[in-house]
């Protein structure tokens, strides 16, 4: 159970700004084999999906900040996000997985107002496909 908890818990870091592998952390799991597979990817998957969650809903509320002069995008910056993001679409989400650019794509995602259901669903697919074939290569 402990092992659950805290590979969620790495999991909801590892998706926010905090610089996190929640991948180390299920590959020891699966090596040491003390619980399922599948509760074990359960707990990446849904820990690092509530992470995605938080930085959409972050975007989602800063954006009325955009004006200020302490934040951290300009107007011009958000602009410009919003044209490739449109361009690319909400289809991007399915890496929001990737390290370095899925954070950011999901705080974006956010401040962009994408709906709630279809980020659940295609940001819920990118992070638990990462970990369903992490499972499958260590097993």
């Amino acid at each position: 159970m402990t092992t659950l908890v805290l590979l969620f818990l790495g999991a909801l870091l590892a998706a926010t700004i905090v610089p996190f592998s929640s991948e180390v952390m299920l590959i020891a799991a699966l090596e040491a084999g003390e619980v399922s597979t599948v509760w074990l990817i359960a707990a990446a998957a849904s820990g690092n999906v509530l992470g995605a969650l938080i930085n959409w809903s972050l975007g989602r509320y800063s954006l009325h900040l955009v004006d200020r002069r302490w934040f951290p995008f300009t107007r011009a910056q958000i602009d410009k996000a919003s044209e490739r993001f449109n361009r690319y679409g909400v289809w991007t989400l399915l890496f929001s997985f990737l390290p370095i650019v899925g954070d950011p794509l999901t705080f974006a995602a956010g401040m962009l107002r994408v709906g709630f259901w279809p980020f659940l669903i295609l940001v819920s697919i990118g992070k638990m496909g990462r970990y369903v074939f992490l499972g499958w290569v260590i097993f």
